[in-house]
């Protein structure tokens, strides 16, 4: 049996376009001027706070803007969300063949209605929201916590995400990692943190079946 873990953002959906819109009105709330979309593209991956702390919002008032933007994201998520190309036909091949996970920094709330709403919840057996841990991605505790509700075999589990963040969290917990240029990781930073880096999931899970066999 395999197990497959699964980033979210740049990897199975593409909600650039609500996280950005989320992002200008958080900073429209708060009086502030908006910062370059490619700032904040550059960082979709990390918890949202720390988002808005690389963006040069202090920490005591990150969760202001963090309100003002989840109070905006939660109305626009689901319109604004898409499937990634491949994702779907990616998830129907390995649920096939292994048990698979969604691990993200996203809430899991979020994680979970959107993934309803996409069509696409009932194929995973555990997802690892923001909420479930004390560290998240690069850190390993997401990824561990993952295989352990999985109940996985470490040397049989795999990781696929499209940033450095997926794939430290994944070598750090002893599993495999492939990386996807489909997301947020280009792919010159994603060559120098993992060996294996496909276009697309769909690659990625016809890789790990292929090795699994």
């Amino acid at each position: 049996m395999s197990f497959i873990l699964f980033d979210l953002d740049g990897t199975l959906i593409d909600s650039t376009e609500a996280i950005l819109e989320s992002f200008a009105i958080a900073f429209d709330t708060m009086g502030v001027k908006a910062v370059a979309p490619e700032a904040i593209k550059s960082l979709i991956g990390h918890p949202l706070d720390r988002m808005f702390v690389e963006l040069g919002v202090s920490e005591e008032k990150v969760w202001d803007y963090a309100s003002a933007y989840k109070a905006h994201y939660m109305k626009v998520a689901k319109p604004k969300t898409t499937l990634l190309p491949t994702a779907k036909e990616a998830i129907a091949l390995a649920s096939a063949h292994a048990k698979l996970a969604v691990v993200t920094t996203k809430t899991s709330q979020y994680s979970r209605e959107l993934l309803e709403y996409l069509g696409i919840l009932d194929s995973f057996d555990v997802l690892i929201g923001r909420e479930e841990v004390t560290h998240p991605k690069p850190h390993p505790e997401p990824v561990l916590k993952a295989i352990l509700a999985l109940d996985a075999r470490v040397e049989s589990t795999w990781m696929i995400g499209d940033t450095c963040m997926d794939m430290i969290a994944a070598r750090e917990a002893g599993v495999f990692g492939i990386g996807v240029t489909c997301g947020y990781g280009d792919l010159k930073t994603l060559q120098g943190c993992c060996d294996y880096i496909e276009q697309t999931p769909f690659l990625a899970v016809q890789r790990i079946l292929k090795w699994s066999q």
